[in-house]
């Protein structure tokens, strides 16, 4: 049983390195290419820039006009609270429904998030199974020659900030949704204010911007660790070379 479970390590091992090799040699050109074509592609171009923003599904309710009169007014309250406003406006309308419907994402923003959010979690993977193809090189610790060790180490904090920069970008794209989703509420409660409707078009353009960005850092982290691996794949894959018969 343990020479078997050994021997599964050893395959997994050797799986690993090929992919390793794959990845480097094959994958990073590739997504380099590819990232570059999305980059500059008629989706991402800044000029879209002013037409990302889309229309919000919440109408500006008309006036209401309120008489001296306490009954009619009791009237008119109850009438539009039925309809979610409160007339005091000191908390902004209650807002029950929208008339017409649910509060849509910005589609055009979620076409861009559906390409670019494959391209960062497929880079994280790319940089986890890099880590762990060094790890396995590594040799064991000695004293001297640890030259090309150092090579490999320094290869390995490259792709843990690279994995820890990139993982970052979701967490951009999730903050986007909540910050417009809460200005999305402050719309739906205070309808009349023109401010709240131009900051979701101020950060939708931004966020517009961020994913353009975002393709680019992409593109330039494939082509910065591919340089990078290739310029010392010899000494990252033989850290160590016997050197004693130039010694002597």
């Amino acid at each position: 049983m343990g020479e078997e479970v050994v021997a599964q390590v050893e395959a997994f091992k050797k799986t690993l390195l090929d992919e390793a090799d794959n990845i480097i040699n094959n994958i990073f050109p590739k997504k380099v290419i590819e990232l570059e074509k999305i980059h500059k592609s008629e989706l991402f171009n800044r000029g879209r820039m002013p037409t990302v923003s889309c229309k919000l599904n919440i109408p500006v309710p008309e006036a209401i006009t309120i008489n001296s009169f306490q009954p009619e007014r009791k009237k008119r309250k109850e009438e539009h609270l039925q309809d979610g406003m409160d007339l005091d406006g000191i908390d902004g309308s209650k807002v029950m429904l929208l008339p017409e419907g649910q509060v849509p994402c910005n589609a055009h923003l979620l076409e861009l998030v559906n390409v670019i959010k494959p391209a960062i979690c497929e880079l994280v993977e790319h940089c986890n199974t890099l880590k762990m193809w060094i790890q396995l090189l590594i040799p064991k610790i000695e004293d001297g020659n640890n030259f090309g060790v150092s090579i490999q180490e320094d290869t390995l904090a490259e792709l843990r900030q690279v994995e820890s920069e990139v993982a970052s970008y979701l967490d951009g794209i999730s903050r986007y949704f909540i910050t417009r989703a809460t200005l999305v509420t402050k719309v739906a409660k205070y309808p009349h204010v023109e401010d709240y409707r131009r900051s979701i078009k101020e950060i939708d353009e931004k966020e517009f911007l961020q994913l353009r960005l975002t393709s680019a850092e992409l593109r330039n982290t494939y082509m910065s660790l591919y340089d990078l691996i290739k310029k010392n794949q010899e000494k990252i894959k033989k850290p160590r070379n016997s050197n004693t018969d130039a010694m002597y």
